[in-house]
């Protein structure tokens, strides 16, 4: 029987942060499965009020370091052109 490479088997790739700026991101879950977690992320998103300035956001990443600091980094805007 052929063995599976441990971080395939038992990896967590799917993490859930509320975010309120400027406090950083808050660790909601994590969840293996891209269906659960989207499944969650919505619920979460649901029962946020209207005067709630929280959000919601779910990361792919190898770990809560990345997953965190892929949120936190500041993104050039996308170019405007052919492609937009």
């Amino acid at each position: 029987m052929p063995a599976f490479p441990r971080s395939s088997v038992d990896r967590v790739p799917y993490f859930i942060y509320k975010l309120r700026w400027p406090r950083p991101p808050e660790k909601a879950g994590s969840f293996a499965d891209y269906r659960e977690a989207r499944t969650a992320v919505r619920a979460m998103r649901r029962t946020l009020g209207r005067d709630d300035p929280a959000t919601v956001r779910m990361v792919f990443a190898a770990g809560e370091a990345q997953a965190e600091r892929l949120l936190t980094e500041r993104r050039e805007p996308r170019p405007l052109g052919e492609d937009a």
